[in-house]
């Protein structure tokens, strides 16, 4: 009886336990960011909870209010070393080098932002050294049953233009899954995967295109409103996200 007694204790401090520790695991980078951790580079979050996830976390405590912070990155493309023509569980769960090219996954942005509220911040550069970005003052990701929905509004630009507001409301499309409101698989026809409409002005997950192609059109890493161009892939898109206070 004894034995059962303080098996029984110690399994209640182990729960107990168990559940404060949950709660210090990082959710995001601004969990880091607070926790003391003001460096940029790879950390592990907790999306959902309880599985870890590596991310690259942008930690800026200089320059304009809009980049001050501790940004989480869930899209990377920097050099074409990853394809990003995936099939649909691949861009649920996520994929690529975190230390390069990566998308972090649906499932995770969607655990993200149930719980906070973020900012989305796109960061463009391209092959003659220009830089742009847009900042969206609301980003969130529906569930999986609801298609992964794209939330996003607030526009404010940062010399890149408005080129997400069009895909405003609509579900992810990959090649094995179309949910896009065109007739045709928007991502296999633009070789992407992307929360396409009918079908896009972004295009961040196309081919990786080393500058301007006219033999390629749309099909690339584009962000029309910047070029006002569908032949001109982006040497960098970066897109990254902030909890909102």
């Amino acid at each position: 009886m004894a034995m059962l007694v303080f098996l029984a204790v110690l399994l209640s401090v182990v729960l107990v336990s168990g559940c404060s520790q949950d709660k210090d695991m990082p959710v995001d980078c601004s969990d880091l960011y607070k926790a003391g951790q003001t460096v940029s580079g790879i950390y592990s979050i907790y999306p959902a909870g309880d599985i870890p996830v590596w991310v690259y976390c942008e930690m800026i405590s200089d320059g304009k209010d809009e980049d001050k912070g501790a940004w989480t990155v869930i899209q990377r493309r920097m050099d074409g070393s990853v394809n990003f023509y995936r099939p649909w569980n691949q861009f649920k769960r996520g994929f690529g080098n975190v230390e390069g090219e990566y998308w972090l996954g649906l499932e995770n942005m969607y655990q993200l932002t149930r719980k906070n509220k973020y900012m989305l911040r796109v960061d463009l550069e391209d092959f003659t050294g220009r830089k742009g970005f847009a900042l969206y003052s609301s980003f969130s990701v529906d569930c999986e049953t609801d298609g992964y929905k794209l939330q996003v509004s607030g526009f404010k630009d940062g010399g890149a233009g408005d080129s997400m507001t069009y895909h405003n409301g609509q579900k992810f499309t990959t090649f094995d899954k179309d949910q896009d409101t065109n007739e045709k698989n928007c991502a296999k026809v633009y070789l992407g995967a992307f929360w396409y409409n009918n079908c896009h002005t972004a295009n961040p997950n196309g081919v990786y295109l080393w500058g301007d192609d006219p033999t390629l059109l749309a099909v690339g890493n584009v962000w029309y409103t910047w070029k006002t161009n569908f032949s001109v892939g982006m040497k960098s898109i970066s897109m990254k996200i902030r909890r909102v206070s």
